[in-house]
């Protein structure tokens, strides 16, 4: 436990380096919000405030990444900046996954997703460097990932035939959409094949799948969003950040439709956000686990492995 400790502790500093000499601000935002996530896979924490009610609403949620307020913070100017804090989920507890997590998040004002890529790899190269370990780098288009380890078009291929690959997999199909489908690829037949000392960046995903990312027209329309594995470990989620207000809106209501067709906890919009998107400037974000990222630079696969005390022993 005692060396964990001193590597994450290695790591942090490395990062708060990293972004110093590139002139990124630290910065601090709330923890407890007055809205939720509404990401219909991911589940918040909440509680209630017990004071006076002129501090605002009783009902608060645990942030579930510092993306909201980050935004609202580069809408009023402040510039390229990063925060490196614990987060929160729900339901999330097991060998890969712990409740509460540390999770690096980071803005580039003027960027693309493209550009991003190439500083997020910088960034997971350095920390490897901390425990002597190199990674090649192979960058693809998510059409091309699917096209070269599966056969299949994920964008035009019959749902059948993106089925067929996981028919061996014990699957609770009832209620899975097409998106739900594609994930389950990724994660039980294409993840598995990635080599230990690779990073693979996966770029345009399908716009169903854009979540807070822009869409850039065509055919398909393709969302401006990344992710990076380092073998098998998802450790980055990267997006051209969307800055119009009525399309997030309207993405926020489908993620309500969802929820609420699953029986789900509806969380309030975030409203402040909303009013602030018109203001953000043109940038591109991403959020890395941190608590992955050393996972993946000591080829673990227990989260435990790499905290000072896991949820159940909390």
């Amino acid at each position: 436990m005692i060396a964990a400790l001193r590597q994450r502790a290695a790591l942090n500093a490395l990062i708060r380096a990293f972004f110093a000499a590139r002139d990124v601000l630290e910065v601090e935002t709330p923890i407890l919000s007055a809205a939720g996530n509404t990401e219909p896979n991911i589940d918040s924490f909440h509680t209630r405030f017990s004071g006076h009610v002129d501090a605002g609403s009783p009902q608060r949620w645990l942030r579930t990444s510092p993306e909201y307020p980050l935004k609202r913070l580069l809408a009023a100017g402040v510039g390229d900046c990063y925060e490196l804090g614990r987060v929160f989920r729900n339901g999330e507890a097991g060998g890969r996954h712990n409740p509460e997590f540390t999770m690096l998040e980071w803005y580039r004002v003027g960027w693309d997703h493209h550009r991003l890529i190439e500083e997020t790899v910088a960034l997971v190269r350095a920390a490897l460097g901390l425990v002597q370990r190199t990674a090649d780098l192979r960058v693809v288009d998510y059409r091309s990932l699917y096209q070269q380890h599966l056969g299949v078009d994920p964008f035009d291929a019959p749902l059948a035939q993106l089925q067929a690959p996981l028919a061996a997999v014990r699957i609770d199909a009832e209620g899975l959409t097409r998106d739900d489908w594609l994930d389950l690829l990724m994660t039980h037949c294409i993840q598995p094949t990635f080599d230990d000392d690779s990073m693979t960046v996966v770029h345009d995903w399908p716009a169903s799948q854009a979540a807070l990312a822009r869409i850039r027209p065509g055919t398909p329309p393709l969302a401006e969003r990344f992710e990076l594995y380092l073998g098998a470990v998802e450790l980055a989620n990267g997006y051209h950040e969307l800055n119009d207000a009525a399309e997030q809106r309207a993405r926020f209501i489908r993620d309500h439709a969802v929820r609420a067709a699953r029986g789900a906890v509806l969380p309030p919009l975030d409203e402040p956000l909303l009013q602030a998107l018109p203001d953000l400037p043109d940038c591109a974000g991403v959020a890395v686990g941190v608590d992955r990222l050393l996972m993946a630079m000591n080829r673990t696969t227990r989260i435990a492995d790499v905290l000072a005390i896991d949820f159940a022993r909390a």
